[in-house]
């Protein structure tokens, strides 16, 4: 079934890129949340081609109304139509569509595609994570630290960790799959969100990050597991447990020194 997740997201990708250029950018802010009329076209796409794929699983996406409360059952796909719909609207490249295949609380199958990158990242539990055709392994030895966050310069916590880790640069990436992915295929060694995200945000990327060796946690610290409602708890994604630690234990008391990576 990952071929036919990737023929999908290839198939919503195009689709995105006609759209964004007759008027599928038009929307308005939700609260934090940016809507454009392309995020409905896309969840269309996606939950079309999933009925027809497997119509016995059940499909939950952020462009349901019911979503965010809804308890998730035992096998179910769980799809962001377009991850970074700012981004998308504004004309910027990082923006994605992606989905998962969760089955007993564990993502089995993921896809994330970034039309405007020409990249598709995918992994199966226990098979692999892959950029393209290529395996990734972020597993290595390096005195590097490469924070990434979505802001030209770093702000907020990303701001702190690059000052006091301290990291040896930093990168500008869009959404939140997307730079968990970039950690995935080595662009970045660490990403950390602090505030409240939901599990369609971060649900594909999470296997893929784990598959190529990394480390995936909430800011507490905890493994995220897909089995509840929606709402997680922040999330750090790192290359190795020793950046993931050392990010945890300044979250945690800020004043303090982390060891050395």
């Amino acid at each position: 079934m990952r071929t036919e997740l990737i023929d999908i997201a290839h198939q919503v990708g195009a689709l995105l890129l006609q759209w964004r250029e007759q008027g599928g950018r038009a929307g308005q802010w939700e609260g934090t949340q940016f809507k454009a009329a392309a995020d409905v076209r896309a969840h269309a796409a996606w939950t079309g081609a999933l009925t027809t794929l497997a119509p016995h699983i059940l499909i939950i996406s952020e462009e349901d109304a019911a979503a965010d409360n809804m308890q998730r059952p035992e096998r179910y796909f769980l799809i962001d139509p377009i991850d970074g719909t700012a981004s998308y609207a504004h004309g910027f490249d990082g923006f994605v569509t992606q989905a998962a295949f969760i089955e007993n609380a564990e993502v089995k199958l993921a896809v994330v595609h970034a039309p405007m990158l020409k990249l598709t990242w995918h992994g199966a539990k226990g098979e692999g994570a892959f950029l393209g055709d290529r395996r990734l392994d972020v597993r290595r030895s390096s005195d590097r630290l490469l924070l990434i966050d979505n802001y030209p310069e770093p702000r907020g916590i990303a701001d702190a960790l690059v000052k006091r880790l301290p990291a040896t640069g930093y990168v500008e990436c869009g959404s939140i799959g997307l730079k968990a992915c970039r950690v995935a295929d080595g662009t970045a060694d660490l990403f950390v969100k602090d505030v409240v995200i939901r599990d369609w945000d971060i649900a594909p990327a999470d296997l893929i990050l784990q598959e190529a060796g990394g480390c995936i946690t909430n800011v507490d610290g905890h493994d995220l597991r897909y089995d509840g409602a929606s709402k997680i708890h922040g999330v750090i994604a790192a290359v190795n447990n020793t950046i993931a630690s050392n990010a945890l234990r300044l979250l945690a008391a800020p004043n303090e020194v982390p060891m050395s990576l």
